[in-house]
């Protein structure tokens, strides 16, 4: 165990020193050591744990079981509520490893989110703007003076011959388009993807509503590809998705082969429409018993580090009985105490596992 003060990087001195070389490796749960391998989903990681191999992986109980398979064979949205850190996100992600259906689609809901917002972005400036520098070359001659008139006196000057060359601007207009996670989610797929809408419940009161009509007929139409769906190229156009990639929409409309597995996740802030609650299979997630975060805190840390957290996972089943908290603050202390070793273990596991409840 390392003497009081040791594992403390900064230290309030007020003079440099290169002590943020001592720093040790990130948790697992925030490594996000992007660009070293394109081929891994660190995402998943983060959510699932990076022993997860090596671990004994919670088995889920009967009933939360029968409710994801419910949801898979209706092709209905999964309506995942619980306290905070109880798992519902990571539903996804394990749903999505097992049965191998790539990357996890993620929508986060604040305050503000639209029914576009999940779907897809236009930017007509950034499009308004091209096509302006586009009309503004096509007008102006090598020197960038205006000779539209030409010099022979027909107006078919080098200005007119850059006008014969001119394109319509619709051809190109899916450059301008990016789907959503929801719209990438929709697209025509042999298998599902899966999508996670996490905190549903932060949402503005006409999200839920909105939602409606998409997930009942798991389609929609991207109205600036409608209207000139007849000027584009074999009727398609090329947009960019969420997963980074293009694709080819037809007509102007996205329209799903495999309906997608969608989890909608939410805290219990705040209760939903009836229309939206008949149209999900609803999945209630209880507090963990110890075999569980145990379990959650080997797949994320080890086994070793599970077994030296023991006493502080008790400790927080304890507390968890009274207080709202969270397991996220559960795996920050362990690895913290685990780390670093610092005396007063106790006293700074109570430090990071702060009860959520309590007004500040």
């Amino acid at each position: 165990m390392s003497e009081p003060g040791e594992w403390l990087i900064y230290r309030g001195a007020g003079e440099p020193h290169g002590g943020i070389s001592q720093l040790p490796p990130p948790p697992p749960w925030r490594d996000f050591a992007g660009g070293d391998d394109t081929s891994s989903n660190g995402s998943a990681d983060r959510r699932l744990g990076g022993y997860r191999h090596e671990a004994e992986l919670h088995r889920p109980g009967a009933e939360e079981l029968e409710m994801i398979n419910a949801a898979l064979y209706l092709r209905r949205p999964l309506l995942v509520t619980g306290s905070p850190g109880a798992g519902k996100s990571t539903l996804a992600h394990s749903v999505a490893h097992e049965l191998g259906l790539g990357r996890v689609l993620r929508w986060p809901i604040v305050s503000r989110s639209t029914l576009l917002d999940g779907l897809y972005h236009y930017d007509a400036i950034a499009r308004l703007q091209d096509v302006q520098i586009a009309a503004h070359r096509a007008s102006s001659g090598p020197d960038g003076t205006d000779d539209a008139g030409g010099t022979d006196g027909t107006g078919t000057g080098t200005g007119g011959a850059r006008g014969a060359e001119y394109r319509d601007p619709s051809a190109d207009i899916g450059s301008y388009i990016r789907l959503g996670p929801l719209g990438t989610a929709l697209l025509p797929s042999a298998l599902p993807r899966v999508l996670l809408i996490d905190e549903l419940d932060k949402s503005d009161i006409d999200l839920p509503n909105d939602l409606l009509n998409v997930l009942e007929e798991g389609e929609f139409g991207i109205p600036e590809l409608e209207r000139i769906a007849d000027r584009l190229p074999d009727g398609e156009a090329e947009v960019l998705t969420d997963d980074g990639t293009k694709v080819k929409v037809r007509g102007g409309r996205v329209q799903c082969r495999a309906f997608p597995f969608v989890v909608l996740t939410s805290n219990g802030e705040r209760d939903f429409p009836a229309p939206l609650m008949r149209r999900c299979i609803h999945l209630e997630l209880g507090r963990p018993d110890h075999q569980r975060l145990a379990t959650f805190v080997r797949a994320h840390l080890g086994d070793e580090a599970a077994r030296a957290g023991d006493d502080l996972i008790a400790h927080f089943l304890e507390r968890s009985r009274s207080e709202l908290i969270s397991t996220d603050q559960l795996l920050n202390a362990i690895y913290l105490t685990d780390a670093a070793a610092p005396a007063g273990r106790d006293r700074l596991a109570d430090l990071l596992i702060q009860r959520l409840d309590r007004p500040r």
